[in-house]
C-alpha cells in the first residue's frame, strides 16, 4: 500500500532508514518490487547510459550469498574471530526482500565516469524513495562485502562495484527513530559572487 504522498514535503521527510535486522514481513510482492525498481530507474542519467543495474536477491538464493559473503570473507581474513564470521553469515539473511545495486559505468562514452556514478547513487536513493512510497521501509547498506571483489564478481565484474546491498520489509515499530540531522547553516551559503 502506498504511503499518503498528498504533501510531497511531508512525505520527503518522513522516510527514514529502519534496521534489516528489526524488519519483518511483509516485504513487497513481485509486482510491487517491480514498480519500485521502474520507480527508482527514473532517476538523473546523463547521456541516457543507465549505469547502474539491478540484481534481485531471492529469499531462496540468500543461503548461498550468505555462504558467498562468508567464505569470501575468510579468504581474505583467516584469521577473523568467530563474532566476525556470525555477522557475515547472517548479513544476507536479514528482511523480506534484498536488492543489490551495482554501478555499472560505461567506460567508452564520454560522459565522466563520476557523473556516472553520481547517478549510481542518485539511483539508490530513488530505490529508498520508492521502498518509502509503497509503505515499507528500506536500508542502504554497504559494509565490507560491497568492497570485496569476489564479491562482487558473483554479480558483475570490473569496472562495476557494488553500489549497496538493500533491505526491504515492514518495520516492527510504527515510528522510526529519528537520527541526528545536519544543521543547516552547517551546510547551506549563499554565493555572492
Amino acid at each position: 500500500m502506498f504511503n499518503d504522498i498528498s504533501s510531497p514535503a511531508r512525505y520527503l521527510a518522513t522516510r527514514r532508514s529502519g534496521k534489516p535486522r528489526d524488519m519483518i514481513a511483509p516485504g513487497p510482492d513481485a509486482d510491487q518490487l517491480a514498480n519500485i525498481l521502474q520507480t527508482a530507474a527514473r532517476t538523473p542519467d546523463h547521456g541516457k547510459l543507465f549505469p547502474w543495474r539491478f540484481v534481485i536477491v531471492p529469499h531462496e538464493a540468500r543461503t548461498a550469498l550468505a555462504g558467498l559473503i562468508t567464505g569470501a570473507y575468510r579468504a581474505e581474513k583467516p584469521q577473523a574471530a568467530r563474532l566476525e564470521i556470525e555477522a557475515m553469515e547472517t548479513f544476507a539473511r536479514q528482511a523480506p526482500a534484498l536488492v543489490i545495486v551495482l554501478s555499472s559505468p560505461r567506460t567508452a562514452s564520454h560522459i565522466p565516469v563520476w557523473e556516472q556514478e553520481l547517478s549510481a547513487g542518485a539511483v539508490c536513493m530513488n530505490l529508498l524513495h520508492a521502498v518509502h512510497a509503497h509503505g515499507f521501509v528500506g536500508k542502504w547498506l554497504t559494509g565490507w562485502a560491497a568492497y570485496s571483489e569476489a564479491v562482487r564478481d558473483s554479480f558483475g565484474a570490473a569496472p562495476e562495484r557494488i553500489a549497496g546491498f538493500f533491505f526491504i520489509g515492514s518495520p516492527t515499530k510504527n515510528e522510526l527513530e529519528e537520527r541526528p540531522r545536519p544543521e543547516m547553516g552547517n551546510i547551506v551559503s549563499t554565493w555572492l559572487g
